[in-house]
């Protein structure tokens, strides 16, 4: 790579990645001698970006952190998943994201070429976001350490508070961040109890990273969603309704899944529904979005605020 533009610029996106780099890789990607390299590292360093080097027959280098905020270098995919990323924020289920976000975004689009802006536009036009009011904001800067000690494979310590109120102080090897409706939940290896948890972001404060790094766990999952969603179905609830549905499986479970429902068949032509909540509004609410014909099983409770709710819509609708 002979243009010395063009070199800096690929230098700087393999130094963003975060990696550590060693020399004679870093040269062999450039094309360009570990003289030049070093030439190229120096004027990074000379425009603000902190670049440490390590020497020896094991040296390379990677970009740190400094106290000034350097100029980044996206590449179109990066520039446009960032905007669109931006925009949804702006609405979104992180408490005082809103503001920051609009302030970044006008920033990215003033220098974004036209090309991409019309691809931005594209996807705001012709999608529209599902809000809903926001019972658990989450501080943006925690879900940042977080999301940090993550990517680093750094130890990280909190104050956690329980479903009954406990609070205690839990040192974890966090694996991932995963979004769920409009919460935020932390999956993590609990060194006090050597086991794999999951964590309310909403629940927890004062996160910090403890410097000490740790080699990654191998997850008892497919994916961190899939073991979130498991440990969110197994978790205690107040009510567990149970029902019998005139409508295949398959047809059920798309309907349902999205409130956490399950639809285990019966036969072709029937299965069995389970819906577990809190609030008995909310389960009227998952029964009454069922397009079949149906037999509740209990508990009772619910039964009786179906027959209270249905009595309410009967008496409100006005007559066929």
């Amino acid at each position: 790579m002979s243009d010395p533009t063009s070199r800096m610029l690929r230098l700087l996106t393999l130094l963003q990645t975060h990696r550590f780099w060693p020399g004679a890789e870093l040269a062999d990607r450039l094309g360009v001698s570990q003289r030049t390299l070093r030439r190229d590292i120096d004027r990074l360093r000379e425009l603000g970006y902190p670049v440490a080097a390590a020497r020896g027959t094991a040296g390379g280098y990677q970009l740190q952190a400094g106290s000034d905020l350097p100029p980044l270098v996206l590449d179109d995919d990066e520039a446009v998943a960032i905007a669109v990323g931006l925009r949804t924020a702006a609405g979104g289920s992180v408490d005082g994201i809103e503001e920051t976000s609009v302030r970044a975004l006008a920033k990215l689009e003033q220098v974004l070429p036209k090309r991409l802006r019309r691809q931005v536009n594209a996807l705001q036009s012709y999608t529209v976001p599902l809000t809903f009011a926001r019972h658990h904001p989450v501080d943006p800067e925690a879900l940042t350490v977080i999301a940090q000690a993550c990517r680093d494979n750094e130890r990280l310590q909190f104050e956690y508070r329980r479903r009954n109120g406990e609070e205690a102080t839990r040192a974890v090897e966090p694996h991932r961040l995963v979004s769920v409706g409009q919460r935020w939940y932390l999956v993590a290896w609990d060194t006090h109890r050597q086991d794999w948890r999951t964590f309310r972001v909403d629940r927890l404060t004062a996160p910090r990273t403890s410097g000490a790094r740790f080699f990654p766990r191998t997850l008892p999952a497919p994916d961190a969603a899939t073991f979130v969603r498991r440990s969110l179905d197994q978790q205690p609830r107040t009510y567990t309704a149970e029902l019998t549905v005139a409508a295949p499986a398959d047809a059920v479970n798309e309907q349902v899944h999205w409130v956490g429902g399950r639809a285990e068949a019966i036969d072709g032509e029937r299965c069995r529904v389970c819906f577990r909540g809190d609030s008995l509004a909310w389960l009227c609410a998952c029964v009454a979005m069922l397009e079949w014909e149906f037999e509740l099983h209990g508990p009772p409770e619910l039964a009786a605020r179906l027959h209270e709710v249905a009595g309410r819509i009967g008496r409100g609708a006005p007559a066929a």
